[in-house]
C-alpha cells in the first residue's frame, strides 16, 4: 500500500516565491497542487514497486512526490531551466528520483529510458498534447502504459467511438486502448486554467492494430481522410493523395466502403482494409 498520506503538502506560489518566479504562460504551466488528484493520477497508472517511470514536465515536482514512493525508478523531464532548483529542493528527500534538463520532444525516448517495461506519467502543457502523445507512441521503446492529465476536451475526443473519430483519436487508439479515469477541475492548478482537465490512461497494445509495415500508409491515408473534414472520402482522398477523384472512388469501393462517407465515420478496421488495398 503506497503510503500518500506521509507527502506533505506543496503551495505552487509559495515555493514560486521562494525561488523569486512566476508560472510561465508561453510554456503552459499550470502548477497542479491538489493532493486528492494527485493521488489520483498516481492510482491510476496501478504502479508497481519494481516499475520504472518516465515523467515529463515535473513542474515543482508536486506529482513526483507520489510516483517516488511507488516506483522504484523516476526519470523527469523539465524543459524550464527556471524550475531546477525548486525542483532539485522539493526532490531532495527522494533517492530514486533523476531529474533531465531537456525537450522531451527533442530527446530519444530509448536514450531516457532503457527498460523495454516501463511506465509514462505526467502533466503536460495543453498545447503540446498531440506531439508529446505522437512522440511516445511511435518511439521504438513504447512505455507499457501512459498516464496524463491534460485538457478534458482533448481527452474526450481520444476516447472517442467510430462515428465520431478524430485524426488524433485514431493516432492514439492504433497503438492502445485509452479511457478517462477522473477530471480533475481548474481550481486544482496554480495558475488556474480556463478548462478542466481529465487524467487520461492508455493501456498500450503489444502490436499496433495495424500491422507494422502498414504503420505508414495508415497514417498518410488518414491525414489525407481528416484534411477536408466537411468533405466526403472520395474527395478528401483524392485532394490529399493528389489523386484523381476517380481513383479515390475506385480505392474505397475495392475496401467495400461506401466513397460518400466521411473520415470521421470510418473504424480502425475499415482503414486497415483500405491500407491493405492501397
Amino acid at each position: 500500500m503506497n503510503n500518500y498520506s506521509s507527502i506533505p503538502p506543496l503551495d505552487a506560489i509559495t515555493v514560486l516565491k521562494r525561488f523569486h518566479l512566476r508560472a510561465e504562460k508561453s510554456l503552459g504551466q499550470n502548477f497542479l497542487q491538489d493532493a486528492s488528484a494527485l493521488e489520483k493520477i498516481a492510482l491510476s497508472a496501478e504502479i508497481q514497486a519494481d516499475d520504472c517511470v518516465l515523467e515529463i514536465g515535473p513542474g515543482l515536482g508536486s506529482l513526483t512526490r507520489y510516483l517516488a514512493v511507488s516506483a522504484k525508478q523516476v526519470t523527469t523531464i523539465e524543459l524550464d531551466p527556471d524550475l531546477l532548483a525548486p525542483l532539485q529542493a522539493v526532490l531532495k528527500p527522494y533517492q530514486n528520483v533523476r531529474v533531465i534538463h531537456g525537450d522531451i520532444l527533442k530527446l530519444s525516448i530509448p536514450d531516457i529510458i532503457q527498460q523495454t517495461d516501463y511506465l509514462v506519467v505526467a502533466n503536460i502543457p495543453y498545447n503540446i498534447t498531440s506531439a508529446i502523445i505522437r512522440h511516445l507512441l511511435e518511439s521504438s521503446n513504447k512505455p507499457r502504459r501512459v498516464v496524463l492529465t491534460i485538457q478534458k476536451e482533448v481527452a474526450e475526443r481520444i476516447c472517442a467511438k467510430a462515428g465520431d473519430l478524430s485524426l488524433l483519436a485514431l493516432s492514439v487508439q492504433v497503438y492502445g486502448k485509452p479511457g478517462i479515469t477522473a477530471i480533475i477541475p481548474a481550481a486544482s492548478f496554480h495558475p488556474a486554467p480556463k478548462v478542466d482537465s481529465a487524467i487520461l490512461r492508455i493501456d498500450i497494445y503489444d502490436e499496433p492494430l495495424i500491422p507494422k509495415e502498414l504503420l505508414k500508409t495508415f497514417f498518410k491515408l488518414i491525414k489525407a481522410g481528416f484534411s477536408q473534414k466537411r468533405k466526403t472520402l472520395r474527395n478528401s482522398l483524392s485532394s490529399g493523395l493528389f489523386i484523381k477523384p476517380q481513383e479515390s472512388e475506385a480505392l474505397l469501393t475495392s475496401a467495400g466502403i461506401d466513397f460518400m462517407r466521411r473520415a470521421e465515420t470510418l473504424s480502425i478496421e475499415e482503414w486497415k482494409v483500405l491500407c491493405e488495398k492501397r
